[in-house]
């Protein structure tokens, strides 16, 4: 969900500063300005000598466009880490016993938790994300369940069965797991 959101929030951004740069091209190269502009022409400049000078006496103006402008700022950086920062682990330390250690990439390990979990007696769809540190990966597992399965059940396979055998085929001494259930919607049953 944040990743859709997060690229309709960039289109939607990208789309105006389009706009609105290629207006401004356009009208500077001596195209005729459209009856919405706020400008007359190519020499005209963006804030005339009335308007930068309008707000200049009172009090409040320059705190409040620095507080605006820093307040930007700061969306701008808390989108951009929230943007770089890595949620899914890339790659799972497994301790050989060598001392040299070996690397697992992350989605192959999320890939078998996915198919083991996938066949558990019951569980229509599995999703796993590996998080956290690579010589401490932590599991987020989603298990969509069809409507006859316990619960308890489906938790308890899927903690005996998939977890402990990524668990141990892994050389992991633990795998700390967040697992989320829902049910798979069904079509109402008809009685003839």
């Amino acid at each position: 969900m944040l990743r859709t959101v997060n690229r309709v929030a960039i289109g939607l951004v990208g789309l105006v500063l389009l706009a609105v740069g290629a207006a401004v091209l356009a009208v500077g190269l001596g195209a005729p300005p459209p009856s919405w502009w706020i400008h007359d022409g190519k020499r005209d400049v963006l804030l005339s000598t009335a308007e930068r000078t309008h707000w200049r006496d009172e009090t409040w103006w320059w705190p409040a466009v620095i507080a605006a402008l820093a307040l930007l700022v700061l969306l701008a950086l808390w989108w951009l880490i929230a943007d770089l920062r890595r949620r899914r682990l890339g790659e799972v330390l497994v301790d050989t016993g060598d001392g040299a250690g070996a690397l697992l990439r992350g989605r192959a390990l999320e890939g078998v938790l996915n198919g083991d979990a996938a066949r558990l007696d019951g569980v229509a769809h599995a999703r796993t994300h590996l998080i956290g540190r690579r010589d401490a990966p932590e599991a987020r597992v989603r298990l969509t369940l069809e409507p006859h399965v316990d619960p308890a059940d489906a938790l308890d396979h899927l903690t005996h069965q998939s977890l402990a055998h990524a668990r141990d085929s892994a050389a992991l001494p633990a795998l700390p797991a967040e697992v989320r259930l829902k049910t798979a919607k069904h079509p109402a049953e008809r009685v003839s």
